[in-house]
């Protein structure tokens, strides 16, 4: 219903019609009389409004050819001194009017805006510490190391739902899987073999941890699991990414919006709408509806530039609310981060029990990994026989796709 409901909505002609209601809330409703031998009724209106200094308003109807807007024949009480008053008087109550109107939309957009926000952070960082736990429980070989893997997954899917352009749930999960799997490899499928340091010198070079990383989604060695784990986070977190986008560009909309400012055009125009029939001491005449409609398309026309911002407004109203609407687990997103811990332990479990296959493979292509030599002292020298240089990524690369064919 939301949908076929926005799509016949002209959004340009209600802004218009918004902007009309603004300024005839301005204006009162009873005609006035013309009393042609003295402004002082003028005078009254102008002091009440507090257009400017009431010494410019004349006692009696002058002929002023210095008018340039409120121009008609015979004698006037405005002057052309007025007429800059009544233009910075316009200007100033359009914006306060256009920041009175807005100020509910706005309060109502940053509120949700930073209670989600909140939310999700809140509920970001708990999941967090709860899948580092898994390797200060399970995995302790692997805990201090994989503590700021964990920490940068988290960061990457506060950014997605945070509605950052660059941020993308797939990159995350490849980037944490490709950085786990010589962490597994070195101390859970081959321990004792490398990453045993002496001296704070690593004895397996880091040029083999590298076509770890480059080979790991040929290797596969975690299976389905990191392929399972960001097509589950997208369906789940898509709809907070679309809100926090939607709310995000609901905020601009409106600040650019009050920020606008009046062309000159515009200003003479409003004035002639509002203030030119005090000239001839009509002081509470309302203008005609028609006239409104056209002084106020002529002014919008300069933040005509908020059509394709407002046009993408809706468009993600209505994918947020047929997403939601067609939602049957309300809690999909919290479930979805709390699975993260179980995603990434099955994982390792896989690993685990394919780890001959995976060292076969990886020899292969890597180069075998040597069991450390047993130094004496600090300053022995190194071993006879030492490990076989790590072969070069994109040669590990090369190796593993002839082995495929």
């Amino acid at each position: 219903m939301f949908r076929s409901a926005s799509r016949n909505v002209d959004w340009f002609g209600l802004m218009v019609m918004v902007m009309v209601m603004v300024f005839l809330s301005l204006l009162d409703c009873v005609c006035g009389s013309l009393d042609e031998d003295s402004c002082d009724e003028v005078k009254t209106a102008y002091m009440m409004r507090q257009i400017g200094p009431v010494e410019l308003v004349p006692h009696t109807p002058v002929a002023d050819e210095s008018l340039k807007v409120c121009v008609h024949p015979g004698p006037t009480c405005c002057t052309g001194k007025m007429e800059d008053s009544y233009m910075a008087a316009v200007r100033s109550e359009m914006q306060q009017k256009m920041r009175s109107f807005s100020f509910e939309l706005k309060y109502l957009i940053s509120g949700n805006s930073k209670a989600y926000q909140e939310t999700f952070q809140s509920l970001v960082s708990f999941t967090s510490n709860l899948t580092s736990t898994l390797f200060d429980s399970a995995y302790s070989a692997l805990a201090n190391d994989c503590r700021p893997l964990v920490h940068q997954l988290f960061s990457d899917i506060k950014r997605y739902l945070s509605g950052d352009a660059d941020a993308s749930l797939e990159a995350a999960v490849r980037h944490f899987y490709n950085n786990l799997f010589p962490l597994v490899y070195h101390r859970l499928l081959n321990p004792g073999f490398g990453h045993i340091t002496t001296q704070s010198v690593p004895l397996v070079s880091t040029n083999h941890d590298d076509c770890l990383r480059m080979t790991r989604q040929d290797v596969v060695p975690f299976g389905p699991h990191p392929r399972l784990l960001a097509s589950s986070l997208a369906r789940a977190l898509g709809p907070g990414r679309a809100l926090s986008r939607l709310l995000r560009l609901a905020g601009e909309v409106v600040n650019t919006t009050e920020k606008t400012s009046l062309s000159r055009e515009c200003g003479r125009g409003l004035v002639r709408m509002q203030y030119c029939s005090h000239c001839r001491g009509f002081t509470l005449v309302r203008p005609c509806t028609g006239l409104c409609i056209n002084i106020m398309r002529g002014c919008l026309v300069s933040v005509s530039e908020l059509a394709a911002p407002w046009g993408s407004l809706v468009v993600l109203l209505q994918r947020l609310a047929a997403t939601l609407a067609t939602s049957s687990n309300h809690n999909s997103m919290e479930l979805a981060l709390l699975a993260i811990r179980n995603h990434v332990n099955d994982a390792i479990l896989y690993a685990q029990l394919h780890g001959p296959r995976i060292t076969a493979t990886v020899e292969k292509v890597c180069g075998p990994l040597v069991a450390p030599p047993i130094l004496t002292t600090s300053t022995a020298r190194p071993s006879a026989t030492s490990p076989p240089p790590a072969v070069p990524a994109a040669q590990a690369q090369q190796s593993l796709q002839l082995q495929s064919r």
